[in-house]
């Protein structure tokens, strides 16, 4: 009786542990949101050209197929950018997981927590890298001047 008191220590204390995890997840989830919205939008703004190439007769601007072109290289960093956030939130489940499983079972699996966490935050980083390549190409295309120059 008393071991099964005990076990339920360590299972409140695996509660209180996995509450920052979660709040890992919540920040994920907003960083997530942010991404898919900006991917939905290079595929709408990719559409759109599309339907104004099948209407133009050959009559389109020169800079035309370059914004093509950038547009699929800002959807392809959106798209690793959001594969490796996925893959983060992925791996901080694993590690409530195991949080839950070391203490239910009463094992040592400090290393795999350790483990599980070190991937989850580089694939974060890696994440937010090519989030960042994304914007620095949709900025680099934007040049806005004040009206004053442009004379």
């Amino acid at each position: 009786m008393f071991s099964a008191l005990e076990n339920v220590g360590d299972v409140t204390h695996a509660v209180q542990l996995a509450l920052t995890p979660v709040f890992l997840l919540t920040g994920i989830a907003g960083i997530l949101n942010v991404m898919t919205n900006r991917l939905a939008r290079i595929i709408d703004r990719r559409r759109y050209l599309i339907q104004i190439d099948s209407h133009a007769d050959g009559k389109l601007p020169h800079h035309f197929n370059d914004e093509l072109a950038s547009l699929e290289r800002r959807r392809h960093c959106a798209g690793v950018a959001i594969s490796m956030c996925v893959l983060s939130a992925l791996l901080v489940c694993s590690v409530v997981s195991v949080l839950f499983l070391e203490a239910l079972l009463q094992l040592n699996l400090k290393w795999l927590i350790g483990t599980l966490f070190m991937a989850a935050t580089l694939a974060l980083v890696i994440g937010l890298a090519f989030f960042l390549r994304e914007v620095r190409l949709a900025t680099r295309l934007l040049q806005i001047s004040p009206p004053e120059l442009n004379k």
